[in-house]
């Protein structure tokens, strides 16, 4: 059963959100049957009935032709721009593409305080008429990255504002993650740290995704020479999809936001799950490749196929969310987590012992024409919250200690309105949340020595 009366609002913030956000609308029409001007491309997608299954991302014009639940945000014109005379031009309601005169130049701050400040009741109004055209709205999802300034900053002032006039609604993000291989700023570890603390208590679930992870998987699972942002962004789409498949098509098994939540946020700073995919194959080499129920799943485990560089292997898990989509039976799944079970690097933490939740969705996973990855009968998206992520917080704490010992850059900050403060309360919060990490991780023996101490 799918759920047709739920609605999903995007919301595209910045030159990485936007970006992402296009490979995401080309995949989603794909997949749907919707030209590039919304109009449908055969029968099956005219619109019949309000329970249609795009309705969760589109809402259907006067014209019968499909508009995005989406909105697009840049505090400089040129990334939405590309849009604006791009193929998907006729897609998107003029007004739902919003773009300020000048840019908040990498600068947390900026995005934040000031030039920021200034777009984000055009923003919210723009979110207040595409909610008001929903019956069932859901929840959000944000895209952004965290080391650009609109990405960083904006988005943690619009996440504040959707909590105060949408609090009950789910807030999920995909957030790009600051990568060595593809860096863009040297202020990436202050902009990172400082809307991750901002947004924390506002979001209920966020999906990274790491630009070096996807990087590599393009270049050796793809063997793409160098990948550039296009081929990186639609194997974030094809992700997002699979994680929104099943509020849009039928399954045996559907699973929609709030679930997510339920089965991945054992606690609520604790929302990081780490995103796995596969298979990710070249059409060259799926040919050659048997690409079993059994066989995707146990890619699931293996650290090449992550979106965030670490190693589960050496952290515990607390949940493990399996989307599978395409010909897939749950006889087939039971066998293959069985089989995962049998292993030794798959470690549970001991209060949550079980910790598989399964979705099945019957739409296959659809591959953008021209692109990288092969024609396949059966996909799976884990979601999986792991110990193991908290590398990840480590890595960044780090850089931004190294910077911030010397007090580099922060000058930039205080001068668009920041306080110095700022920055230390943000770092103590990182420090929390690594230690929090740590406790869910300790087994009950840990707990037995530390009140021994006491």
């Amino acid at each position: 059963m799918c759920y047709p009366e739920l609605k999903v609002i995007s919301i595209h913030v910045g030159q990485a959100g936007v970006q992402t956000g296009n490979a995401c609308w080309e995949l989603f029409c794909l997949e749907h049957n919707i030209g590039p001007d919304g109009a449908a491309l055969d029968d099956a997608a005219q619109p019949n009935s309000r329970d249609d299954p795009f309705n969760t991302f589109f809402h259907t014009g006067s014209t019968g032709r499909h508009v995005p639940r989406a909105v697009y945000v840049d505090l400089e014109p040129s990334v939405v721009d590309q849009v604006r005379v791009g193929k998907y031009k006729e897609l998107f309601h003029p007004e739902q593409l919003i773009s300020g005169k000048e840019d908040a130049a990498n600068n947390y701050a900026r995005g934040h305080y000031t030039v920021g400040k200034d777009m984000v009741d055009r923003v919210m109004e723009r979110v207040r008429k595409t909610a008001d055209q929903c019956t069932g709205l859901q929840g959000f999802l944000v895209f952004h990255s965290f080391g650009g300034g609109t990405g960083s900053g904006f988005t943690s002032l619009l996440m504040e504002r959707l909590s105060v006039d949408y609090g009950k609604k789910s807030k999920l993000e995909f957030s790009v993650y600051p990568a060595p291989q593809v860096s863009t700023a040297v202020v990436e570890p202050y902009n990172s740290i400082l809307t991750t603390h901002t947004t924390l208590e506002h979001s209920d679930c966020a999906f990274m995704v790491d630009n070096e992870a996807i990087y590599d998987i393009c270049h050796h699972n793809m063997d793409i020479e160098s990948p550039g942002y296009l081929n990186l962004n639609r194997l974030m789409g094809q992700i997002v999809s699979s994680i929104t498949a099943s509020l849009r098509f039928d399954g045996a098994l559907n699973v929609d936001l709030t679930e997510f939540q339920t089965n991945l946020v054992p606690y609520p700073r604790i929302h990081f799950p780490l995103v796995t995919y596969s298979p990710i194959v070249s059409a060259e080499k799926a040919y050659h490749e048997q690409l079993t129920v059994t066989e995707i799943t146990s890619a699931c485990f293996e650290p090449t196929n992550q979106m965030v560089k670490c190693d589960p292997r050496r952290g515990k898990y607390m949940a493990c969310c399996m989307l599978y989509r395409g010909d897939v039976t749950p006889k087939d799944v039971n066998a293959a987590i069985a089989n995962v079970k049998t292993r030794r690097s798959v470690q549970f933490v001991d209060w949550c012992p079980t910790g598989f939740k399964v979705g099945i969705n019957y739409q296959p996973p659809t591959v953008v024409p021209g692109g990288d990855l092969a024609k396949v009968q059966r996909a799976v998206c884990m979601l999986s919250n792991t110990t193991a992520i908290a590398e990840a917080w480590a890595r960044l704490d780090h850089k931004f200690d190294l910077m911030y010992a010397k007090r580099a850059f922060v000058h930039w900050y205080v001068g668009e309105g920041m306080e110095e403060g700022e920055f230390s309360e943000a770092r103590e919060d990182m420090a929390a949340l690594e230690k929090d990490y740590e406790e869910v991780g300790k087994s009950d023996q840990d707990f037995e020595h530390d009140d021994e101490e006491y």
